[in-house]
C-alpha cells in the first residue's frame, strides 16, 4: 500500500506541472576559479585531468563559455536564477536570494516538480536554504576550509564533497529522478589567513601533495613586468596586483602558486572520477546528465594580476561541458564554438529536465546548441559586468563592462577619469597583449561600441 501511494504522489506531483514522467537525472559540477584553459581537453598538456576530459570526450565542450560577472557571491547568484546581476540585485557575500527569488530557481522548480534535490559545497549567496528547497543539504556559508578534521583524521574539503555525493546517490531511487549540485570550493585559495604573508595558501589534498613536483608550469605569456607598467595607476593599485605580489612575486613564490592551484584542479578531476564511477555501480549511469563548469576564471599573473573581476580571456572564459549519455555516438565529442554563458546553466538544467523556464531568467537553454540545434538567433557577443564596490578598507576593484563578439573585446571602467578603454583584436591578439582603443583607425569602432554598451547595459536589466 505505502509504494503505491508513493506512485499516486510522484504521478500527481509530475501531472501537476506539465512535466514528462520519464525524466534524466542531473549532477552539476561547479568548480571555484577555474579558468578555461587548466583542463587537458582544453589543451592544457600539463594538468592531469583524465575524468573530466572523458566527460568532454564523451559529451560536447563548449568553447566559448563565459561569465557574465567575474566574482564568487553575484555570479553564483547568476547561475540560480539564470539572470544578470543588473537584475537579480545580489551584490553582497551574506545576502540571501528573497523567497520570490529563490521560488524561481532552477533547484526549486526542480523539487516542485518532483525531482529529490541535493547540494553540496561551496553556497555563495548567504546561508544555504533548508528542505523547501533542497531534499539533501550539505553546503556552507562562506569560504570553508580546505583540510577538515572527521572521525580524528585530516581529510580534504574536495574529499569529504566526494564521500557527501555518494551518500546522495545511495538515497536515489529509479523511479523518482534526482539533481544533485555540486559545488567545489577548489581551484580557490584558502582566502582566510589573518597575516597578509601567508595569506591565500593553494591547499591540496595529501595523496597528490607532490604531483608536478618535479616540472616548471609555465607562466602565461603576459605575466611579466612589461604589461603591468602599461596600466593606469588606479589599475596598478587594484586589489589583483596587492594579490599578485602574495601568490606570484618572484620565481619560487610563483610555482608554489601554480602548482598548488594546479593539485586543487586534479583534487576535483579525482573527484569527479569517483562520482561517475558510483553512477555506474548504483545502475544510474545512462539516463544521468553531467554538467561542468566554473564559477569564474582567475589571472594567474596575466598583466601583473592574480585574482579576477575584470573582462580579460582569464578571468571570464570558463570550462563548460555537458555529457548526456543519451545521446548518439556521432553526437559525442563535439567541440561547440557557440556562445555559452554562466546565466545559461539553469533554463539548460530546466529544458533537460523538461520544465520550462521562467520568463524572468535572461539566460537561455543550450540544450538545442549542444544537439546541433542552434538557433538562427542565437547570440553574436556577449555583455559582461562587475559593479561589486568592496566594503573593506584598502581594498580597490574598479567597476568595469565589457562586450566580447566572435572577434573584437570592448572593456570600460566606469569610474575612471579620464575614461579609460581597452579594445583587442581577439582573432590576431588572442592573449589581448595590444590595446587598439588609442589608435585612430578604431575612432569609429570604438564609438558603435560605447553605444552598445548603453543598449546591453539596459537590456541586462
Amino acid at each position: 500500500m505505502q509504494r503505491f501511494i508513493q506512485l499516486i504522489t510522484i504521478g500527481l506531483l509530475l501531472s501537476g506541472v506539465g512535466v514528462k514522467a520519464d525524466r534524466p537525472n542531473i549532477i552539476f559540477l561547479l568548480t571555484d576559479d577555474q579558468r578555461y584553459d587548466t583542463l587537458g581537453c582544453n589543451g592544457n598538456s600539463i594538468i592531469h585531468t583524465p575524468n573530466i576530459d572523458a566527460l568532454a570526450e564523451r559529451g560536447v565542450n563548449f568553447d566559448r563559455a563565459y561569465v557574465t560577472t567575474s566574482i564568487c557571491a553575484p555570479n553564483r547568484a547568476s547561475i540560480l536564477t539564470g539572470q544578470y546581476v543588473s537584475r537579480h540585485g545580489m551584490l553582497e557575500f551574506n545576502k540571501e536570494l528573497s523567497p520570490d527569488q529563490m521560488s524561481h530557481t532552477y533547484p526549486a522548480l526542480l523539487k516542485k516538480s518532483g525531482y529529490r534535490t541535493g547540494f553540496i559545497g561551496k553556497y555563495g549567496v548567504g546561508k544555504p536554504p533548508g528542505k523547501d528547497v533542497f531534499d539533501f543539504s550539505r553546503g556552507f556559508a562562506g569560504q570553508g576550509r580546505f583540510i577538515m578534521q572527521k572521525d580524528g583524521k585530516t581529510r580534504h574539503l574536495t574529499s569529504i564533497m566526494c564521500d557527501q555525493a555518494i551518500d546522495f546517490l545511495k538515497g536515489c531511487r529509479r523511479d523518482q529522478p534526482f539533481h544533485l549540485s555540486i559545488s567545489f570550493k577548489a581551484p580557490h585559495v584558502q582566502d582566510s589567513a589573518s597575516v597578509k604573508s601567508d595569506q591565500f595558501p593553494f591547499d591540496p589534498a595529501p595523496h597528490i601533495a607532490d604531483l608536478y613536483s618535479d616540472i616548471t608550469i609555465p607562466s602565461p605569456l603576459t605575466a611579466n613586468q612589461e604589461f603591468f607598467t602599461r596600466w593606469p595607476d588606479f589599475l596598478k593599485n587594484s586589489e589583483n596586483r596587492s594579490r599578485w605580489a602574495v601568490r606570484h612575486w618572484g620565481p619560487e613564490r610563483n610555482q608554489v602558486s601554480l602548482k598548488g592551484y594546479y593539485r586543487l584542479v586534479s583534487g576535483v578531476d579525482h573527484a569527479v572520477g569517483r562520482i561517475v564511477k558510483e553512477l555506474k555501480r548504483r545502475g544510474f549511469d545512462d539516463n544521468t546528465i553531467i554538467i561542468f563548469s566554473s564559477d569564474h576564471g582567475q589571472y594567474l599573473g596575466e598583466y601583473g594580476f592574480a585574482g579576477k573581476w575584470y573582462p580579460h580571456e582569464a578571468s571570464i572564459h570558463i570550462p563548460m561541458i555537458i555529457f548526456d549519455p543519451r545521446q548518439s555516438e556521432s553526437a559525442r565529442g563535439i567541440r561547440n564554438r557557440e556562445f555559452a554563458l554562466s546565466i545559461d546553466i539553469a533554463p539548460t538544467i530546466l529544458d533537460y529536465a523538461g520544465i520550462d523556464a521562467p520568463e524572468r531568467m535572461q539566460g537561455r537553454s543550450v540544450v538545442s546548441v549542444a544537439e546541433g540545434r542552434t538557433p538562427e538567433d542565437w547570440r553574436k557577443e556577449i555583455f559582461y559586468e562587475h559593479h561589486f564596490v568592496p566594503p573593506w578598507e584598502g581594498m580597490s576593484i574598479p567597476r568595469n563592462e565589457g562586450i566580447r563578439t566572435h572577434r573584437w573585446k570592448y572593456i570600460q571602467y566606469l569610474d575612471s577619469k579620464p575614461l579609460f578603454e581597452e579594445l583587442y583584436d581577439l582573432e590576431t591578439d588572442p592573449h589581448e597583449t595590444v590595446n587598439l582603443a588609442f589608435r585612430d583607425e578604431h575612432t569609429s569602432r570604438m564609438g558603435a561600441f560605447r553605444k552598445q554598451l548603453v543598449e546591453m547595459r539596459e537590456l541586462s536589466k
